[in-house]
């Protein structure tokens, strides 16, 4: 999700679902279940008639005909019935103490158990190193307080109980946590630092994307601050910084001024001019204060070997 979670979801709500009917005539039913395709007709029937469906504020039958322009609303819940399985995953650890972990995450590693990821994701590695932490948080994503996507490498913070996991929302909430990623993208962006703010969105057509979307139309507002590292021919390498998380913001944002990430094959280029095993985008900086004292901190995270072997194919002039 989320590159990093919402916090205003409501209880037992895994996600918010924000659409908008582009035509008429089409039943309800048959509308979520095309927009949502990993999710069964049946499972979106049930939400319908547990009232977790609205069509411009209203409750409807699975039955009734969309027209356009209605704004249809989703809260879809959280997979309860999945048991939380500690699993000996390794881990790089970066920090610990009382309250909390920073993990340095591979690319490849799922933060959080959700619908088609119910086992080796990060939080079951942490369930094996620290039982209890599903206790104190009894959801299919236990201390999480924000998310890195799949294939995005990088540093992330969990929370080992309640009280951490609200003071960290909190900060989060607060927009006083740093966060900063290096992104390597297509083409030669100027000026050379920037800031991009153009609301997003899930993407009305594609369910499975996010979207620059008018607040209008249910976007919200999203900013990333940008500096260039350095060129080489047609690529930037740059150091970005989300003061918003939304999901896949740095992705998107980057994709709407035409310099997509390498490697991206939902926003960027489909056929690759330089080879990259996945969209080029590390967590490489995280500051935020410890819940304990108030003690602010800052850990850093090298390039991971993949990314350097996409560097090492280029001689990056830097500025």
């Amino acid at each position: 999700m989320l590159e990093e979670l919402d916090f205003d979801l409501p209880a037992g709500t895994e996600e918010i679902v924000a659409l908008t009917a582009v035509q008429a005539g089409i039943r309800l039913d048959r509308y979520l279940a095309a927009q949502l395709p990993d999710r069964s007709r049946a499972e979106v029937q049930r939400w319908i008639q547990e009232g977790l469906v609205t069509v411009d504020g209203a409750a409807l039958k699975a039955s009734y005909k969309l027209q356009a322009g209605e704004q249809i609303l989703v809260r879809v819940p959280e997979a309860a019935t999945h048991e939380l399985i500690p699993e000996p995953i390794p881990l790089d650890v970066v920090y610990e103490d009382g309250d909390v972990w920073v993990i340095n995450k591979p690319a490849g590693l799922v933060v959080h158990p959700a619908h088609g990821h119910w086992r080796g994701t990060l939080v079951n590695a942490l369930l094996y190193r620290c039982p209890h932490l599903a206790d104190a948080d009894r959801t299919p994503r236990p201390g999480i307080v924000h998310r890195l996507d799949k294939d995005t490498s990088g540093l992330i913070v969990v929370a080992k109980h309640e009280t951490a996991r609200q003071q960290m929302q909190a900060q989060f909430q607060a927009r006083t946590v740093s966060k900063a990623y290096l992104a390597l993208l297509e083409g030669h962006l100027e000026p050379r630092e920037g800031r991009i703010e153009v609301s997003m969105g899930r993407d009305p057509l594609q369910r499975k994307r996010m979207a620059v979307l008018p607040q209008a139309q249910g976007g919200r507002e999203a900013i990333t601050h940008y500096r260039v590292l350095g060129y080489h021919d047609d690529y930037t390498l740059v150091e970005a910084e989300p003061k918003t998380g939304r999901t896949h913001q740095i992705r998107v944002h980057f994709a709407y001024v035409r310099h997509p990430l390498v490697g991206d094959g939902v926003y960027g280029r489909r056929k690759l001019r330089l080879p990259c095993p996945r969209q080029f985008l590390h967590a490489c900086r995280l500051g935020f204060r410890l819940p304990s004292s108030g003690e602010p901190v800052e850990f850093t995270a090298e390039l991971p070997h993949d990314l350097q072997q996409v560097l090492q194919a280029l001689t990056l002039r830097l500025v």
